[in-house]
C-alpha cells in the first residue's frame, strides 16, 4: 500500500505552505458553515479544499512553486506589519524618536539624558533637544 502511494505521488507537487493555509481556510469555514447553517460557506469551502488537492497532486512544479512564493511574500507583508510596530512600541520606551527639521530623518535619542544637542547623521544639521 505505501509502495503504490509513494508511486503515486512521484513527480507531483504535494503540500506546501500556501496549502496548508487553504486547507486551514477550508477547515475553518465547513466549521462556520455548521454552525450557522449556510450553504454557499459550505460550497465555498469545498472548493478551497477541491483547489488544495489540486495544487498538490499537479505536475505543474513551476507554477505551485510561483503561487506558494507569491502566498509568503504576501505572508511576510502582512507580518511584518506587526513585527515592525511591536519594535516601534519597544523602542519608545527607551528612546525619543525625533524628526530632523531639514531633512525629516528619523534620529533615535536615549531618554533621560536632559537637553543634549542632536547631530543628523544624513544631512549633519545640529539642533537641540530634550531627551
Amino acid at each position: 500500500m505505501m509502495n503504490w502511494l509513494r508511486n503515486f505521488m512521484a513527480g507531483r507537487y504535494g503540500t506546501d505552505h500556501f496549502n496548508r493555509f487553504l486547507l486551514g481556510v477550508a477547515l475553518i469555514t465547513m466549521l462556520i458553515s455548521s454552525f450557522f447553517g449556510g450553504a454557499v460557506l459550505y460550497s465555498i469551502s469545498l472548493l478551497v479544499l477541491l483547489y488544495c488537492l489540486f495544487r498538490m497532486f499537479s505536475r505543474n512544479y513551476n507554477k505551485r512553486y510561483r503561487e506558494n512564493n507569491r502566498y509568503l511574500t504576501y505572508q511576510n507583508r502582512f507580518l511584518n506589519f506587526f513585527r515592525k510596530g511591536k519594535n516601534t512600541v519597544n523602542q519608545r520606551k527607551r528612546y525619543h524618536i525625533y524628526k530632523c527639521p531639514s531633512c525629516k530623518q528619523k534620529i533615535r535619542v536615549p531618554k533621560g539624558k536632559g537637553r543634549i544637542e542632536i547631530t543628523c547623521p544624513k544631512c549633519h544639521m545640529q539642533f537641540i533637544k530634550k531627551s
